[in-house]
């Protein structure tokens, strides 16, 4: 039951949905499912500003929802738990199903 669950845990799903629901977000962890990519790409293929894909890629990380690593002068970003997409997966068939 919801009233018997740690509270941290709870307030930690709860910030988790918040940063799900933001459009950009979403649409950033869609590209980084299966592939690193580097900002200016993940700008690109969302036709989007590069300082406004890497202030959500900040809020991504500080939730721990994306890593990254660099190589040379580039920083390559990637999932940083599979788990996530499982929720989104889910979330995703059943707006299917309820269309």
């Amino acid at each position: 039951m919801l009233n018997q669950m740690d509270p941290e845990i709870t307030n930690q799903t709860i910030k988790m949905f918040k940063i799900l629901g933001d459009k950009t977000r979403f649409r950033i962890l869609y590209l980084l499912e299966t592939k690193e990519w580097h900002v200016n790409a993940i700008a690109d293929a969302l036709e989007m500003e590069q300082s406004a894909v890497s202030h959500q890629l900040r809020k991504l990380k500080e939730a721990k929802l994306v890593k990254s690593r660099r190589v040379g002068k580039n920083i390559l970003y990637s999932q940083e738990d599979s788990h996530v997409y499982d929720i989104l997966h889910l979330a995703m068939e059943h707006a299917a199903h309820t269309h």
